[in-house]
């Protein structure tokens, strides 16, 4: 078991924290040592003061045609949310590339996109190509592809550069996401998730659907309570890496979130 410490980013709407990364962009070596090398999947804390930009990821086949990387593919579980803290999540219909570059350009893209309000405990995936933005007043728990791609699309008047001509090109009109609470496990083609509630002792073992190299290892998210994992005192918001098989004992209270590779 290793326990994984966090790389601060900050910005301009809060900060991010990688919390387990072998991605060039913020690389934890000694998570890439024990990985044996590029882990695919990047996971962060995102403390949202202000919103973000809205934007949207290329998938795998147009990442790596645009970028030479792979695409992402990613989810948010709310870990907080001040009241009334809403997400940009989708977009309202089918529109053409020049209905959108002509919303850009007006500042009236606002119009076009979904917004929903959310809370604690919710959760949201985010295919490549979903049109999205997270409001200020939230934390959230993301597990996404590793790459380090966003194309802005519209940034509310703060100047960044933004990528309207990629961005565009990147989106889908994907079948609509919906804003559930997290259901207990969820999978999708990249990666899986387990919510694991400790009261007292459990015992478990790190399980990955590859058996070996850097997609065989497990994360260990602490969502909330304190306790202890293999005998070390853990609180929220740690994380923590496993080899396959390797024995997870816990015990406390706690609510943990186990991630691995699909």
């Amino acid at each position: 078991m290793l326990r994984l410490n966090a790389i601060k980013s900050e910005k301009i709407w809060g900060y991010e924290l990688w919390i387990a990364s072998t991605h060039p962009n913020g690389c934890q070596k000694d998570f890439e040592t024990f990985a044996g090398g590029d882990y695919p999947l990047l996971v962060k804390v995102i403390q949202a003061d202000d919103v973000l930009s809205v934007q949207v990821h290329p998938d795998d086949e147009l990442a790596a045609k645009f970028e030479g990387c792979r695409g992402k593919t990613e989810c948010w579980y709310i870990l907080d949310a001040k009241k009334d803290s809403r997400l940009i999540y989708g977009m309202k219909g089918e529109y053409t590339a020049d209905e959108l570059k002509k919303a850009i350009e007006e500042n009236r893209l606002e119009s076009y996109m979904k917004s929903v309000g959310v809370e604690r405990g919710d959760f949201a995936y985010i295919p490549a190509g979903t049109v999205h933005a997270i409001g200020g007043g939230l934390r959230i728990l993301e597990v996404q592809q590793s790459s380090d791609i966003t194309y802005r699309l519209y940034d509310w008047g703060r100047g960044r550069e933004c990528h309207v001509e990629k961005g565009i090109a990147s989106i889908k009109n994907l079948d609509a996401q919906k804003l559930v609470k997290f259901p207990g496990s969820f999978q999708c083609p990249y990666f899986t998730m387990q919510e694991i509630r400790v009261d007292g002792k459990c015992e478990s073992f790190a399980t990955a659907e590859n058996e070996k190299g850097p997609e065989s290892k497990v994360l260990l998210f602490v969502l909330e309570g304190e306790g202890k994992i293999n005998g070390e005192n853990v609180r929220a918001e740690e994380i923590f890496a496993f080899e396959n098989g390797e024995k997870i004992s816990a015990e406390g209270n706690l609510s943990l979130m186990k991630i691995a590779v699909r």
